[in-house]
């Protein structure tokens, strides 16, 4: 039985990488990935169905790491939070922002690529499906927020999804900026103060 060549991965991946990151998506050349990586097209097809598979394997990382900070959030039950619990949510804490950044700088390339370059994947409007998942998940929090009468005023949903894609937006663009990771500590510190959710949201 035939051996598969793992050393062909790592080399397909990166080649790839560069690629996507010098073409985009659509007009990147499998061609020119597998000379680059000094694989044939058989080899590509023995593990991908194809362009759009091999791009979504090189922004697998970056994907999973969203999930997996965002899923930390999403897993409590809000109702069975406490009071204080429930508003510390809704501080902006340096430290806790900063390991999203150091998270993210580790996969700075692939999420670039998955920002600029993903047109014509299924990943294209990762930016917007993000802020929406955002604030279905900020929603939840502040309705709860709303039961408990710690809120004055009130946010509509609508309202809700402009300040998450204004938050996202900021979280992103350092990175699509190409900012250094010294600039990028100072962006944190700048944000946590500019997004004050607790006054945003009302909190009593």
């Amino acid at each position: 039985m035939a051996v598969r060549d793992t050393s062909i991965d790592p080399r397909l991946l990166a080649s790839a990488r560069e690629e996507f990151k010098k073409q985009g998506f659509i007009k990147a050349d499998l061609k020119t990935i597998c000379e680059n990586a000094g694989v044939t097209t058989g080899a590509v097809y023995k593990r991908y169905k194809g362009k759009e598979e091999l791009f979504c394997a090189v922004v697998q990382e970056v994907v999973d790491t969203m999930r997996a900070y965002v899923g930390g959030r999403t897993e409590i039950e809000v109702t069975k939070m406490s009071d204080t619990e429930l508003r510390n949510s809704w501080q902006m804490r340096e430290e806790y922002m900063l390991e999203l950044f150091r998270m993210l700088w580790k996969v700075r390339e692939a999420f670039v690529l998955l920002l600029e370059k993903s047109a014509g994947t299924k990943y294209e409007n990762y930016r917007h499906e993000f802020a929406i998942h955002m604030t279905d998940m900020n929603m939840d929090y502040y309705r709860e927020l709303q039961k408990r009468g710690m809120v004055k005023g009130n946010i509509t949903r609508a309202e809700m999804h402009v300040l998450c894609s204004s938050f996202w937006t900021a979280i992103c663009e350092p990175f699509v900026h190409k900012m250094a990771w010294k600039e990028i500590e100072e962006h944190c510190r700048i944000l946590c103060r500019y997004f004050d959710w607790s006054k945003a949201v009302g909190l009593e």
